[in-house]
């Protein structure tokens, strides 16, 4: 069975978290180790990781894509699950995370989030205008299936590979969709809705949120450069698939 480590950044947001690590607390295959990312909270977030029993790093230079990548570093475990600190996941997220992961084939899985917040329009509209327009544009311009930072697993040798080519230290790329990015478009990533979490409502509190992961999302794309090039993306993609059908080898690049 391989081993888990769980990695949440956090900025100021200790009810949150605190929800998270209960959730965790819960699962019926608990973590194996559960690092939180603390990236210079000046609330009570890193005494509540504490008192889970959470490992706490502190990340002083502020950037979500920084506190994860230093999280993932750290992980010990054979799979990293990512999670927002207002990520709660129900009681079988991690196992069944691990059974979609048992294909020799799939680097990465991932789910998407449902409010538990915000009052019944919002959760009413929250597929239509947030998580179904982020799956169906994200996934046209990778070349395959995007990731969903708040509800994350994925191999440590994916992150092994992948990792000298995030953009950690740029604090305004959406950190996900930058991983996402640095997978060869060939590598297989699994989205599946038993890997829901129910997160906040906070992507819908106003214009300024919305504006600003808009303009995160154009940002990411645009340092990724020929990276994010979809041509690019999908014509590797095919080429891979040929190559497969034609008696070649998968293989990581």
């Amino acid at each position: 069975m391989p081993s888990v480590t769980v990695v949440v950044p956090v900025l100021d947001d200790a009810e949150h978290l605190a929800r998270c690590l209960r959730a965790l607390s819960a699962q019926t295959r608990p973590p194996d180790e559960v690092v939180v990312v603390d990236n210079g909270s000046t609330d009570d977030s890193v005494a509540v990781a504490r008192r889970a029993g959470a490992v706490v790093l502190h990340e002083p230079v502020r950037g979500i894509a920084r506190a994860s990548a230093r999280g993932y570093d750290h992980a010990a475990g054979d799979v990293i699950v990512r999670l927002d600190a207002d990520s709660v996941p129900p009681p079988g997220w991690i196992a069944t995370a691990l059974r979609l992961l048992e294909r020799s084939d799939v680097v990465a899985v991932t789910g998407p989030g449902r409010p538990y917040d915000g009052g019944p329009v919002v959760r009413r509209v929250w597929d239509l205008l947030y998580m179904g327009p982020y799956f169906v544009l994200v996934w046209s311009a990778l070349g395959r299936a995007p990731l969903f930072g708040s509800a994350t697993a994925l191999r440590r040798s994916t992150w092994t590979a992948a990792r000298g080519r995030v953009h950690r230290d740029d604090p305004e790329v959406h950190d996900d969709v930058d991983l996402a990015m640095a997978f060869d478009p060939a590598w297989r990533v699994v989205v599946d809705r038993a890997l829901t979490v129910e997160v906040s409502a906070r992507p819908f509190s106003g214009i300024g949120s919305a504006l600003l992961r808009t303009r995160r999302a154009f940002h990411t794309f645009r340092v990724n450069g020929r990276r994010a090039n979809p041509v690019r993306r999908w014509a590797r993609r095919f080429r891979v698939a040929f190559r497969r059908r034609a008696g070649g080898r998968w293989t990581h690049r």
